[in-house]
């Protein structure tokens, strides 16, 4: 039951995550308002919960659950998987600081500032593609060594 609590659960953090993600790459636009920058600094702080939710269950899946860690340890597309999300996380630090500043400031970004934003956004949407890719091929036994 552990094993099954902690996969749904781990299963409902990715798509909650992928959802908050792609509502802030919808929502960053040029010419927002406060309101909005504020929402989307409420939106970014989700963001920041479920990814530090999704680290400890995911941990927690790969040391407690049915195959356990000598299975997820040495595997080359655990490990992928895990940098991968990694460098989504390090990609998400510019729009936060944008987003706090933004919220500072009381004022609309320029259009340069929304543009910059929006393509650490993409590349971060662009880089969660590979999430599923390596969680299937790990969870099929692909990449032991």
């Amino acid at each position: 039951m552990l094993d099954l609590s902690l996969a749904i659960g781990h299963h409902l953090l990715i798509f909650a995550i992928f959802g908050i993600l792609f509502a802030e790459f919808w929502a960053v636009r040029p010419g927002m308002g406060s309101a909005t920058i504020a929402r989307i600094a409420a939106i970014d702080l989700g963001y920041g919960i479920l990814a530090a939710a999704i680290i400890v269950v995911g941990f927690c899946r790969a040391i407690f659950a049915a195959k356990g860690w000598v299975y997820y340890s040495h595997n080359a597309f655990f490990w992928a998987k895990v940098a991968d999300f990694a460098a989504i996380g390090i990609l998400s630090v510019p729009p936060t600081v944008a987003f706090i500043r933004w919220r500072k400031a009381g004022s609309s970004p320029s259009d340069a500032q929304v543009r910059k934003v929006r393509r650490y956004l993409h590349a971060e949407l662009a880089l969660f593609v590979f999430l599923p890719l390596f969680a299937a091929a790990m969870a099929r036994g692909y990449g032991e060594f």
